[in-house]
């Protein structure tokens, strides 16, 4: 730099010819060229351009024309900038900038230069101001990483608060599903306790049902005590209603589903929901014929639509509406059915919504537990919700209710969507004679209802085996004595199982038919909402004309070995049999026919 220097022709420039240049000028020329730092020196009015190796490679391909050009020359998009610089030093003042931004073009191309810049005067040997010389630092680079650290700061910061939002949206999910899931095992344990109950309340509605029947036969001649005999029967029927709808709210009533259009269902029912609602009330059921099949219980069905829509007209005050819908859902799809937790799947979805007095969030939190009732005293059982919630449940559905207080309410049933076609309408019954004197094995731990089933079964003409518990009815089977009919209960104390007695006493050599009775089935005998292939049952309490046409049905049946699960494996059955020929074999009690 220095020999360029010396070699250029300064005489057209501020600086004249070197020979003229003052000692001053000189000196600081010297010290320009020496600094390792990029220094430029803008000499005279017009701001002639000096500079070092350094400040060249900052200047990069405008070197070396830049050398001895005045700086508004030199650098023209930054020219009022670098005027004002030549102004104030030659004025006296001094300037400093920090991190100063300026567009400026390097290789041809337009960039965004950040620099730290230092401009002091140069002062000539009559002490005035005769240029500036300009200390020069490019914070391109540092300017350039500090803000990628910025972006990356707030990139992590955005993410961070994208992150609290989802985790805040997660837990709230998790907490919603906790609660779902809490309610849920409150439910299964209510209906567990429920279903015991329902099971020991039946035992006792069919000792009193049983011996009123015979009563009822042995007394014909006197009125007076028909006339209560009857009423104790009203009170006993009342009974059984009761805890049919506590089984349903356990789901452990045997269900009878078949493949049902529900619209034809409710389009069947209208005109009896109607009548059920006062003139003030209107009852909105829009046509739907293309809506999906369902695979579903009808008399179970009818029954919670029916409860639904009696909720619905006590909620309404004075005026108001009750709306049926029916829809085709795609769980995935449908936002109501994504809110409800719905698993995916095809489903049909049956609405009953009303423009009633709606529930607060504390009352809509228990309303599908048994008894539960806002209802005032004797205007409701608190059943009515809970076995549309069993019932549907059983039936491999979901129950949702949308409700707040002073918009009404909703329940939407979903039940999944069946692909198979509807069955034919059933042929009417033939009559036939429903008494016979075949033997029938009855096994029943209750020592009362045991009893009262001997005497029915008696008065309709079969010869009656007895048995307290599966271990003495397989002994019984076992003695070769002949037996045409088990009649047994699903749920018994002993080691051996209704459901192994009745495969055993189906089976060869046997051959008897089973016709199973039960108030609490406790899936032995029905999976998946239906009784198992090949099941007959009869559900306590039973009245005499119910048990002759179940006994006779299960003895007119196409034999078949009853379906019932878990069946034992072979050497379990090996070692039971074992087991019970090696304990003594109680005499069969008979009871004929009187």
């Amino acid at each position: 730099m220095a020999q360029r220097i010396a070699a250029f022709d300064w005489s057209g420039t501020s600086l004249g010819r070197r020979e003229t240049w003052s000692p001053s000028l000189v000196a600081a020329v010297q010290l320009l060229l020496a600094s390792p730092s990029p220094l430029v020196m803008l000499w005279g009015q017009e701001g002639s351009m000096i500079y070092n190796d350094a400040y060249a490679v900052f200047a990069g391909g405008r070197h070396p024309f830049l050398l001895g050009k005045p700086v508004e020359v030199g650098w023209p998009e930054v020219a009022s900038f670098n005027r004002n610089v030549v102004d104030t030093c030659l004025a006296g003042g001094t300037l400093t900038f920090k991190d100063k931004q300026l567009v400026l073009y390097r290789e041809g191309s337009a960039e965004d230069v950040w620099m730290d810049l230092s401009y002091s005067p140069v002062i000539e040997d009559d002490g005035r101001p005769a240029g500036v010389i300009a200390i020069v630092f490019e914070t391109t680079e540092k300017i350039l990483a500090e803000k990628k650290r910025q972006q990356a700061e707030e990139a992590l910061l955005q993410l961070t608060q994208t992150l609290e939002h989802r985790v805040a949206t997660e837990v709230s999910a998790r907490v919603s599903m906790e609660e779902r899931l809490r309610q849920a095992q409150k439910l299964e344990a209510i209906g567990s306790l429920t279903g015991g109950v329902a099971h020991d309340f039946n035992n006792v509605l069919q000792v009193i049902s049983a011996n009123l029947q015979l009563i009822e036969l042995a007394t014909k001649s006197n009125e007076a005590l028909q006339r209560r005999v009857a009423a104790v029967g009203t009170a006993v029927a009342r009974g059984a209603k009761l805890a049919s709808q506590l089984l349903a709210f356990a789901r452990r009533q045997p269900l009878a589903p078949a493949v049902l259009r529900p619209t034809e269902l409710v389009d069947g029912m209208s005109e009896m929901l109607r009548r059920t609602l006062p003139e003030t009330i209107a009852l909105d059921i829009p046509v739907r014929d293309d809506a999906w099949n369902i695979y579903a219980d009808r008399n179970q069905l009818e029954s919670a639509l029916l409860n639904l829509v009696i909720n619905s007209r006590d909620a309404i005050q004075a005026t108001g509406s009750i709306a049926i819908r029916i829809d085709n859902v795609d769980a995935q799809r449908d936002a109501r059915a994504t809110h409800a937790g719905v698993p995916p799947g095809e489903y049909v979805r049956l609405s009953v919504g009303d423009t009633g007095s709606g529930m607060p969030t504390h009352v809509k939190a228990r309303v599908f537990e048994p008894f539960f009732t806002t209802k005032a005293e004797g205007k409701g059982t608190g059943l009515g919700l809970s076995m549309v919630f069993g019932f549907v449940s059983q039936s491999a559905g979901f129950v949702d209710i949308q409700s707040a207080e002073g918009e009404g309410t909703a329940v939407d049933l979903y039940f999944p969507r069946s692909l198979a076609a509807e069955p034919r309408a059933p042929q009417s019954a033939v009559s036939r004679e429903i008494r016979g004197g075949e033997t029938i094995l009855v096994v029943e731990d209750d020592a009362g209802v045991r009893i009262a089933a001997i005497d029915m079964l008696a008065q309709l003409g079969y010869k009656v085996l007895s048995a307290q518990d599966g271990d003495a009815a397989l002994a019984i089977v076992q003695s070769g004595q002949h037996i045409d009919l088990l009649f047994t209960d699903v749920v018994m104390p002993g080691t051996v199982r209704s459901s192994e007695l009745a495969r055993i006493a189906s089976g060869s050599p046997y051959n008897a038919r089973v016709l199973f009775a039960s108030g609490y089935t406790r899936d032995i005998i029905f999976h998946d909402g239906k009784l198992d292939e090949g099941v007959a049952l009869i559900g306590k309490p039973y009245r005499l004309d119910d048990l002759a046409s179940a006994v006779r049905d299960a003895l007119e049946a196409a034999h078949a070995v009853p379906s019932v699960a878990p069946r034992a494996n072979e050497e379990q059955v090996a070692a039971q049999t074992q087991t019970q020929a090696q304990t003594p074999t109680p005499p069969p009690q008979s009871h004929a026919a009187g």
